[in-house]
């Protein structure tokens, strides 16, 4: 799993990253209310807004965090959206991309480097 300062995960699974927020933004942001996700097909650049997040505190954008194309987005969070506060590593992810350069996650920290970045 990588990081970044962002506040997003990713992780590669079955030839796909799975992108999503970290706990930390999640308890952050508060109780998250709506999530507008990206559609499938989409062909996204490295720092394009590509996922909106209203909570009872605020709107926040969600950066593409590589290049690629969104083969699957988290449905689940259009009728319940605060399964990102729940479980923001696991089920409340957002969104699967295709990585048209897989080597940009290099670029991203991994978890101990995360959660110094934290404290």
């Amino acid at each position: 799993m990588k990081f970044t300062e962002e506040h997003e995960w990713l992780r590669e699974e079955d030839g796909m990253i799975v992108v999503g927020i970290t706990e930390h933004a999640a308890t952050q942001l508060g109780d998250i209310v709506f999530v507008e996700l990206p559609d499938v097909g989409t062909t996204v650049t490295k720092d394009e807004e590509v996922v909106v997040i209203e909570s009872v505190k605020a709107a926040s954008d969600i950066l593409a965090p590589i290049d690629g194309e969104i083969v699957e987005v988290n449905e689940a969070l259009n009728d319940a959206p605060a399964t990102v506060n729940d479980d923001a590593m696991g089920n409340g992810w957002m969104f699967k991309i295709a990585a048209s350069d897989p080597s940009q996650m290099d670029e991203y920290m991994d978890e101990a480097a995360y959660k110094k970045l934290v404290e």
